[in-house]
């Protein structure tokens, strides 16, 4: 197994079936990230873009990903940021912090669909407020 230090990147429509090691796939479509683990064990990490969960930064030249990957449920249990088309290693975590870190990603998605589903409510309640008001307009001028 060989450690990589630096990436590439591709854009594509769908993530392919076979992956390339050393190649970071980015599907804006399916808004997902993916990549053999960087340490060469062969597991394929899956980053997928949303809040609380992954973003990514396209400098037009390199991509970064935030915040690093852990691949805690591998055997290799890799630890690594990419960062332009660089990968910069850390330490493995400990099962606690593993646990701590999870929860912590699991309560900042509740936070994000709890705050989309009301953007939501609000969003339809004004929808509701507008076809009212175009409802009368309506049997104003019929």
């Amino acid at each position: 197994m060989t450690r990589l230090d630096a990436v590439r990147h591709e854009f594509v429509e769908c993530i392919p079936e076979t992956l390339i090691q050393g190649v970071v796939y980015v599907s804006i479509a399916y808004a997902t990230v993916a990549h053999s683990c960087c340490c060469g064990c062969g597991n394929v990490a899956y980053t997928p873009l949303a809040p609380g969960r992954w973003a990514l930064t396209f400098d037009g030249r390199s991509i970064s990903l935030d915040p690093s990957i852990g691949n805690w449920s591998f055997p290799c249990q890799s630890h690594y940021w990419i960062e332009r088309n660089r990968v910069h290693w850390h330490a493995a975590w400990t099962a606690e912090k593993i646990q701590k870190g999870r929860a912590r990603t699991l309560q900042m998605i509740n936070k994000d669909i709890e705050r989309t589903d009301g953007a939501k409510s609000a969003t339809t309640a004004v929808q509701t407020r507008w076809r009212g008001w175009f409802a009368r307009l309506r049997r104003r001028f019929k």
